[in-house]
Order: structure tokens, then sequence, then C-alpha cells
């Protein structure tokens, strides 16, 4: 599950969950920030995350301005 937090600190980021593993993604460097996820898991979440950068900053400025943000499609 990938998320998104009103009022979230900076650098923008998103928080993506797989079952108790948590890990905070940089959105322009796509860098892991803290935490981890299982090799398999953080390929997907690698790979989306690539694909809709551009919409993940969106997103960011969206929820900043305390606006809902909209869905992002999942992978194919």
């Amino acid at each position: 599950m990938i998320k998104l937090y009103f009022a979230d600190h900076v650098p923008p980021h998103f928080h993506a969950e797989y079952g108790e593993y948590e890990a905070r993604i940089a959105i322009e460097s796509l860098a892991v920030l803290s935490g981890a996820l299982p090799p398999r898991a953080m390929g997907l979440v690698a790979e989306w995350s690539l694909l809709h950068q551009r919409e993940l900053l969106e997103q960011w400025q969206r929820v900043m301005r305390h606006e809902p943000p909209a869905r992002i499609e999942p992978l194919p």
C-alpha cells in the first residue's frame, strides 16, 4: 500500500507498506529514506514509482494544500 500524509514533512516522499514492513521513499530521487521492504516488494514499488514519479509529486503537492489525492494506477 502506498500512502501520502497531509502536512507531512519535506522532502517530498511517500510511505510504502507491505505486511509489517514500511519504507519512506523520496519522490524526486526514489531513494529509501528510512525503513525497508522485502526485495520483491521493493522491486515492485521501485518499478511503479518510476512510472508514476511525476504523478506522485503532483499528489504530494495536493496533500500539502490539504486537497484529497487522486488515485494513481497500479502496475498492469
